[in-house]
């Protein structure tokens, strides 16, 4: 009897592109971020382990659009088909209500005490009550308001300072930021603050923070970003009672105070003459908006002022976050108020007050502080493949942290560390590791031939290798933690196949007539020394440094000395960053392969990596056949493979190479034996009623097995001197079975081998057999969506480990996810 425990080793997922679908957790331990429609969970890295993604939450049906911590044990999230998610952790996280809120994509969240607050793109924002009960949530919708055609894209909420009163911010299409408030049962309109000359993307409320230092007057701040690519700050401060009673001088200066409002209206007045507006656009306006709430049966007036406008990003802002101050000691003093925004200009920006000058006037509420750009984060020079999509700010016990994701998904994270300069302390910042993945489906992935990384492909036309390096924590539970090491290929196509001619070489095919073969750089070899990947093959130092793509060109050219590319120097001793790996981590193009008509399909190597097989979309039996090439000349092996009749979904060598199989659309599969110069048919059956997604041959070349959409897999015995192959055994499955892999376990006196099945809802099957009677198998484990995936299974591979009864066994989907399981092998 077999038992088998499974856990997960890593997991590489990629953000959503929707600036609200990450948050992270009020005391800054968890960040959460939406992967396509999995609830992805991430430490925030407080040790030192570097461990990265934790789980993924199944779930949703739409593309998770927001994410929004309540407390740090409860969230809520949001995606594009209007339904809204609460999770709470118990010993697990796990879903405790769920809602339709709206009939279209839910833009932005917003939450306040036992409140929460959706908009959508059907042009309405709902509030919802939310009461906790104990093992779950109730929620009710409390109001509905409408914007008239308008679509909502940011929202903010919080307590008006001196008063119970709530107050919400709700900008979007129309350039404005309207203020609603709610004293008693409803929001009711209260203000409109116009300025932005283009769509509102990000709001953030800042909240005076109480200590012996600040006055009770400070102001509440509110940032509006926009994508005209400035920052507006609005003041919201509570108007003092006119009926208190004054001495004449306050009255004097009540009375200068109408005065100099009566000019200032005179002076835009004078401003907004249409004859002198030749430049076009808004002018600045400095009016004071009035609102009124009630508060304790009395009405309380409050004053909204336009205090600054931000200017630094050259192109939109989208995303708006401010520092959550640190307790505070007494005595010191605070810390300046920290804004930190990001842009599609591929920078990010830490806005404060200029000290110097704030000091003097800071007992003055009304006088407009000089916000200055503190530290400027990113790329320089623009647009890089869309910027940022989002930022977040994190305290942590290693110091303050700015985080942002990108366009393709990938994070960049920036810590501080307060450093002394003479007397003053000045704050430094470094970037940090951060996450990152596929963003899109996750076609194909191959162990290298000793196991010591994988390399994936997908849809978001990038290559990637991952391997465990040595964990930079003494302390961590495991010694190794696996991380992407290299983008070795960032195409303009497609990409849907990938496998190993070497420990450092291998070869791509993507939506294209070729297939490209790249051999590793001596950066590439030089850095997985450092980092303590194991198993490491020795290499020859003849190589390129690096590779860059020219201008205008698909291929990665070789750099060699002299024309290396400007690198980090502390670069080796450390894993790249996100930056890095699309930047500088590329593998020159050695090659190459030419012969198919039509679009690649498939790519396979031999597993003495001699000889390499692809095949091409086809609807036709003269386009479906699989070319062989000998991988020291890429000359053809013999005439090309012949039989089928539509595209041939995958090729499998068995482990001698004697044979190979192939399996396609025309619901067939295949076999061809190697003679002297060349593969010439041996078998073939059409037994299985849909198409065949996959085949594998196990390790001893004595089985193989066919996974197909008729939800079966079945298993097959090679018969020398036959046309017709025995069928051993038939597993039947609920769901289509779309992806195959054998695993042999030696470690035992009774030789055993795994079947691992992977289904087109996600989950994969594990299924056990003695060596001896390979007809009889029998069902072990299965690994649900929770640990595994919520799409179709596109390829899986099992690696040995230095333990025989720990097996890795990786996994690619079409959710976007690549993850890698430790599997413990128990044999009673």
């Amino acid at each position: 009897m077999v038992e088998l425990q499974v856990s997960t080793a890593y997991i590489s997922a990629s953000t959503n592109r929707f600036n609200h679908s990450a948050h992270v957790s009020p005391s800054c331990t968890l960040v959460a971020f939406g992967t396509g429609c999995l609830l992805t969970l991430c430490t925030n890295y407080q040790d030192q382990s570097d461990s990265g993604v934790q789980e993924t939450l199944p779930g949703h049906e739409g593309l998770i659009t927001c994410v929004q911590f309540l407390r740090d044990d409860l969230l809520v999230s949001a995606d594009d088909k209007g339904a809204v998610w609460i999770w709470r952790k118990f010993e697990k996280w796990r879903s405790t209500v769920t809602i339709h809120a709206h009939q279209q994509s839910i833009t932005a969240l917003a939450v306040s005490e036992g409140i929460l607050i959706t908009a959508s793109s059907d042009s309405s924002v709902k509030i919802w009550n939310i009461s906790d009960e104990q093992e779950s949530h109730k929620i009710e919708e409390a109001q509905v308001i409408s914007l008239q055609g308008r679509y909502p894209l940011a929202l903010a909420v919080t307590i008006l300072p001196h008063s119970q009163a709530i107050i919400l911010a709700i900008a979007g299409t129309d350039r404005n930021v309207n203020i609603w408030t709610r004293s008693e049962h409803s929001f009711v309109r209260s203000v409109t603050l116009p300025g932005h000359e283009d769509w509102v993307r990000a709001l953030a409320f800042l909240a005076p923070t109480p200590s012996a230092e600040t006055t009770s007057n400070d102001p509440l701040i509110l940032a509006s970003g926009s994508q005209d690519g400035t920052i507006r700050l609005w003041n919201i401060s509570a108007l003092v009672k006119p009926q208190v009673s004054k001495t004449f001088s306050d009255g004097g200066k009540e009375s200068i105070n109408a005065l100099s409002d009566d000019l200032l209206d005179a002076f835009e007045a004078s401003l907004a003459d249409p004859a002198e507006g030749e430049e076009g656009g808004r002018q600045i306006s400095l009016k004071r908006h009035i609102l009124t709430v009630k508060s304790k049966d009395l009405g309380q007036q409050y004053s909204i002022t336009f205090d600054a406008l931000l200017v630094g990003h050259e192109a939109g802002v989208t995303s708006l976050a401010w520092a959550s101050s640190p307790p505070q000691i007494s005595g010191t003093t605070p810390p300046p108020q920290t804004l930190l925004s990001t842009s599609t200009d591929s920078s990010l920006i830490l806005w404060s007050p200029s000290q110097i000058l704030h000091s003097s006037s800071s007992n003055d509420v009304t006088a407009g502080s000089i916000w200055i750009n503190r530290q400027r984060f990113g790329d320089v020079g623009g647009q890089r493949l869309g910027g940022f999509v989002g930022g977040l700010w994190a305290h942590t016990t290693r110091g303050d942290e700015a985080m942002a994701w990108g366009w393709n998904g990938g994070w960049r994270r920036w810590r501080s560390v307060q450093a002394a300069e003479g007397n003053v302390e000045i704050d430094q910042w470094r970037e940090v590791g951060a996450i990152g993945g596929h963003n899109g489906p996750v076609k194909d992935l191959e162990w290298s031939p000793a196991g010591e990384y994988v390399i994936s492909v997908g849809l978001d036309q990038t290559t990637r290798v991952h391997g465990a390096v040595l964990s930079p924590s003494p302390t961590a539970d495991s010694a190794e933690v696996w991380h992407e090491l290299a983008r070795p290929q960032v195409h303009g196509y497609d990409l849907v196949g990938a496998t190993w001619l070497g420990p450092w070489m291998f070869a791509s095919v993507a939506d294209e007539k070729v297939a490209r073969v790249f051999e590793a750089p001596r950066g590439f070899v030089e850095s997985t020394k450092i980092l303590g990947v194991r198993g490491i093959a020795e290499s020859s130092d003849d190589r390129p440094i690096a590779a860059s793509v020219p201008p205008l060109g698909l291929s990665n050219k070789a750099i060699c000395e002299g024309h290396q590319p400007s690198l980090d120097p502390s670069r080796p001793d450390r894993r790249p960053f996100e930056g890095e790996l699309a930047a500088t981590t590329l593998w020159p193009e050695v090659e190459k392969v030419f012969g198919h008509g039509y679009e690649s399909i498939t790519i396979a190597s031999s597993n003495s990596h001699d000889l390499l097989a692809t095949a091409c979309r086809a609807t036709a039996a003269q386009h479906a056949v699989v070319r062989v090439y000998l991988a020291s000349t890429y000359q053809p092996f013999g005439s090309p493979l012949e039989g089928h009749t539509l595209t041939v979904t995958r090729i499998a060598f068995s482990p001698d190479d004697n044979y190979i199989v192939t399996v396609s659309r025309d619901r067939t599969w295949r076999s061809f034996e190697k003679r002297n110069d060349g593969y010439f048919p041996v078998a073939a059956d059409k037994s299985h009623a849909r198409i065949i997604w996959d085949c594998s041959w196990s390790s001893e070349g004595d089985i193989f097995a066919t996974a197909s959409r008729d939800k079966t897999v079945k298993i097959w015995s090679p018969k020398a001197g036959s046309d017709r192959w025995p069928v051993l055994a038939t597993l039947k499955f609920q769901e289509a079975a779309t992806a195959v892999a054998f695993c042999s376990l030696d470690c035992q006196k009774v030789r055993t081998r795994l079947l691992a099945v992977g289904l087109e809802t996600g989950e994969i099957l594990i299924y056990s057999s003695v060596t001896s009677t390979p007809e009889k198998w029998d069902f072990v484990h299965s690994i649900g969506r929770g640990v595994a995936h919520i799409d179709q299974i596109h390829r899986l591979a099992w690696q040995s480990t230095d333990e025989a009864i720990k097996k890795h066994l990786a996994s690619c989907s079409e959710d976007g996810t690549l993850k890698i399981l430790i599997v413990q092998i128990d044999v009673e």
